[in-house]
């Protein structure tokens, strides 16, 4: 593959600068000015019609007087002249542009229309830009800043991405203060074009960049954003900084789920799902960031505390329990060694308080200790400048041996003068170093919460979970029915009749229409029953008087039938009633209510929620929730985010609760959110769940139309492995061969393949000498966004393991409608038809997903390659005056 389709954007040979001027406080004249003092080493043209030179620079009137190729423009004028500089730069090459001006969809339905303008323009040309209304980019190493900011940013690995042109240029300041240096600086503005996903698709492949700070106000598209940010965290740390964390959600939600949920929370389980940790103030993106860079990772969330005072070490305990980050609890025998080691006034427990008069031999002897303990995961060392303190001293020992460990050592050097020269030193040393307590153990959660994350990314769970299948086109009936009739909410048999299509118990029930029926009805049952009013218009029934329970007798039945009617109307009158509802009551005496909901978000699709359940959900507000699909490990962590998990062990004279029959019915849901697209909001409240299993007791649906697609999935933010192309068959020989899409546990069959590879179908597949994939290659072969791109791997089984014996993959390409594809099939294993099945299913695949070319690169001394696609239909052009490598594609 060629460069990435944005490097002129971001490392531009040439740029042309329309506006720039000599006029003092000019946009235009501070970014030329920035562009020739931040040392750009390609050609600067100043575009101005007016002027003849600017800054000592010759000026052109207009880009059609430039007699050289530009790669990348910056336009600085009046929102009114931009739609046409844009059409202009496109005729003249022009494939990248910033576009720092003003007074587009923010400034009314005029600025709508320029937009609109700009846009068609852009896309006529195939020019891509960022902006409008933002402050520009940075390339520091590059010499590259296309900013109105003063001055410009050093040279780092910190990418910085932010919606906030204003935020940008504090952190600038910030950061200049503390010596934090940038790869890339780039204010997005209002994405009219390009926006995080293809931002963070660049971002990935940077090599200058290492870590990436988010600053976000608002997604536009979900599913490229959730694409872009899985891409880049599955090989880098990204932080991400959202605002507007307090926002209400929707007030006109039509079931619990939609009322507990804002659109605050949908995001905070996104930055889960996608293996990204999310800061919550401006200070913690650098501290997480100087954290995630560091050469450290964590295996678990178990933090030691060294101290020589007790105060600091109660602060970092009180953080840590805060941030639900346990302590280590320090084996036997590192107690027994400490106790050795240390005065007889030691604290005899983690915090680790060595006392005030702690010398360096004696933080380096605990620091010893605790590291090589199994249960500590993590070491945060504190120091308080006491009389007998040597800061210095104590950081070049701290120093030293955190050289000799792969776990995580953070310092805490508390204090300013005295202990300044000891931060150097750790810093110097590669130590994550912080001023307070509570910060240290703040950095050293952002190292968990990557470990965590991370673990979730790996998770590619497909629609459908392990069991029988369910009836999907069943349901969908039932909710077709409801809107044809105009009915956006299901009745609750409606309602339980979707759930017991995906095989999620529920009690029996039966709608009576008067009290002589509900009476025939409850002896039937036996007693005690419940009575619940059935109305389309009534949603929470408990709030209207709609619901009796425990009725015990036959007299009862019927008095309560007229009552609840009674009842309903005065508070309803505008309600339509359809009768009632009559179920018996559940004997279920150590039964948990709990919720679990599904709730439509308008930018991530569906979510599953699960908290505590009954009448006062709202107010105890106890839930979590998590983009499907779901798999047990997902569930797992789903309930385990809850307080009222803790309810679902063993405790007092309940036995725990059934967790499989719980996860079931959560992996259940997850299906109903993949398959039913059209059900919106979905409520189980209470799923009452004890050691005998799980029950829907009540349940309510709520559907809609969705725009119309033909795309499976295309309502989700994360889509599904697609199990569906599983393939199975047999080679001539008799060998059973399975043809599947790739998932991330298959890093190690897929190294293994690629290093038997011999070297000249290595060179062939990778242009280049490889003797295995890089980690970071590994993970973006394995681990893919099947959205956008698919890899097929033939694998065959013996001994109850795989083996990989070839793979044919396809990235989409950025407009959309063509990708690239690469195969390679074991040396051993060609000749069998292996190829031919490999492309045939990844042409069809593509072909499904509205693709119309397939293109490809391959080296002109591979002739298999090339006869093989001969065979498949590709047409064989050269490239440019290269003769070592043609061109092959087809339509699909």
């Amino acid at each position: 593959m060629g460069k990435h389709y944005l490097t002129r954007l971001f490392e531009p040979r040439s740029v042309a600068v329309f506006g720039a001027s000599d006029r003092q406080g000019a946009v235009g004249t501070r970014v030329f000015a920035n562009l020739l003092e931040a040392g750009f080493k390609g050609e600067v043209y100043a575009i101005n019609p007016k002027h003849a030179e600017v800054q000592g620079r010759r000026a052109y009137p207009d880009i059609q007087t430039v007699d050289k190729p530009v790669d990348l423009a910056v336009i600085t004028t009046p929102a009114s002249t931009v739609p046409g500089i844009v059409d202009a730069c496109g005729e003249h090459g022009i494939r990248a542009a910033v576009i720092l001006s003003a007074g587009f969809r923010e400034s009314g339905p005029q600025g709508v229309k320029l937009e609109k303008a700009l846009a068609q323009n852009a896309r006529r040309h195939g020019l891509r830009f960022l902006g409008p209304n933002c402050l520009g980019i940075m390339r520091p190493r590059g010499g590259l800043n296309c900013t109105f900011n003063t001055g410009t940013a050093s040279p780092g690995n910190i990418a910085l991405v932010s919606q906030s042109g204003a935020l940008c240029t504090a952190i600038l300041d910030w950061a200049a203060a503390d010596g934090v240096g940038f790869s890339t600086v780039i204010s997005t503005g209002i994405s009219a074009d390009l926006d995080f996903g293809e931002i963070l698709d660049f971002l990935v492949h940077d090599p200058q960049t290492h870590s990436i700070l988010l600053y976000v106000e608002g997604v536009h598209n979900a599913r490229s954003f959730m694409s872009g940010l899985r891409a880049a965290a599955r090989v880098k740390p990204v932080i991400a900084l959202k605002v507007g964390r307090h926002l209400s959600g929707s007030k006109a939600a039509m079931s619990h789920t939609g009322a507990l949920v804002g659109a605050d929370d949908v995001f905070e389980a996104a930055l889960r799902r996608a293996g990204a940790v999310r800061g919550m103030r401006v200070g913690d993106l650098f501290s997480a960031a100087a954290t995630l860079t560091s050469r450290f990772r964590v295996k678990g969330e178990r933090l030691a505390i060294i101290t020589n005072g007790g105060g600091p070490g109660v602060m970092a305990t009180d953080r840590a329990a805060d941030l639900d980050l346990p302590l280590a609890k320090l084996s036997e025998k590192s107690l027994a060694v400490l106790n050795e080691a240390l005065p007889s006034t030691w604290s005899h427990g983690n915090p680790v308080d060595i006392v005030g008069d702690a010398t360096p031999e004696r933080y380096a002897r605990a620091a010893e200790i605790c590291l090589h303990d199994e249960g500590v995961d993590g070491l945060l060392v504190i120091l308080t400048p006491q009389a007998m303190t040597d800061p210095q001293a104590v950081a070049e020992a701290v120093a030293t041996i955190s050289k000799e460990h792969h776990r995580p050592l953070l310092g805490c050097w508390m204090g300013q003068v005295q202990v300044r020269e000891g931060r150097r030193i750790l810093r110097r040393a590669g130590v994550p170093t912080y001023r307070t307590p509570e910060a240290a153990v703040e950095a050293f959660s952002y190292l968990v919460e990557h470990y965590r994350n991370q673990k979730l990314l790996l998770e590619t769970p497909g629609p459908l979970s392990r069991g029988p299948a369910p009836d999907v086109e069943g349901a969908a009936l039932i909710i077709e029915s409801a809107l044809s009739e105009g009915r956006k909410v299901l009745t609750e048999s409606e309602s339980k009749a979707v759930l017991h299509a995906f095989h999620i118990p529920t009690g029996p029930a039966t709608v009576v229409r008067s009290p002589n029926e509900a009476l025939v009805q409850a002896e039937s049952m036996g007693f005690p029953v419940a009575l619940k009013i059935n109305s389309p218009d009534i949603t929470h029934k408990s709030d209207t008087g709609g619901v009796r329970l425990n009725i015990s007798n036959a007299q009862a039945v019927r008095s309560t039938y007229n009552e609840l009617i009674a009842a309903v109307r005065e508070n309803r009158p505008e309600a339509r009633i359809d009768g009632v509802t009559i179920e018996p009551m559940l004997q279920r005496p150590n039964g948990r209510e709990l919720l679990i909901g599904l709730l439509s978000d308008p930018l991530f699709g569906p979510v599953v929620t699960f908290g505590a359940g009954g009448t006062t959900v709202e107010v105890m507000a106890d839930r979590a929730l998590s983009l499907p699909p779901l798999n047990r490990r997902l569930v797992r962590d789903l309930v385990n985010q809850t307080h009222v998990s803790r309810l679902l062990g063993a405790y007092r004279h309940m036995p725990a609760a059934d967790m499989k029959s719980l996860e079931r019915v959560l992996l259940r849901v997850s299906e109903i959110a993949c398959e039913l697209p059209l059900v919106k909001e979905l409520d189980i409240n209470p799923l009452i769940v004890d050691e005998r299993g799980a029950v829907a007791v009540d349940a309510r649906v709520v559907v809609d139309y969705r725009s119309t697609t033909t795309e499976r999935y295309s309502h989700m933010a994360i889509h599904p492995y697609p199990a569906h192309l599983v393939d199975r068959l047999q080679l001539p020989d008799g060998t059973d061969l399975v043809i599947r899409p790739i998932r991330p546990e298959d890093a190690e069959i897929e190294q293994a393949f690629i290093r038997k590879l011999s070297e000249r179908a290595k060179y062939f597949r990778f242009m280049q000498s490889i003797a295995e994939l890089s980690p970071p290659m590994l993970a973006r072969f394995t681990q893919i966004d099947y959205d956008l791109e698919m890899a097929l791997i033939a694998v065959v089984e013996s001994g109850g393991r795989e083996t990989e014996i070839g793979v044919a993959r396809y990235v989409t390409n950025p407009d959309g409608k063509s990708c690239e594809f690469a195969i390679v099939v074991a040396d051993d294993r060609q000749r069998q038809g292996i190829a031919h099945r490999l492309m045939d299913r990844l042409m069809a695949t593509a072909r499904s997903r509205g693709l119309e070319v397939m293109e490809g690169e391959v080296l002109s001394n591979n002739q298999k390659m090339l006869r093989l696609a001969g065979e498949l239909g590709f047409s064989v052009t050269a490239v440019g005056d290269d003769p070592t490598i043609k061109h092959v594609s087809r339509r699909l």
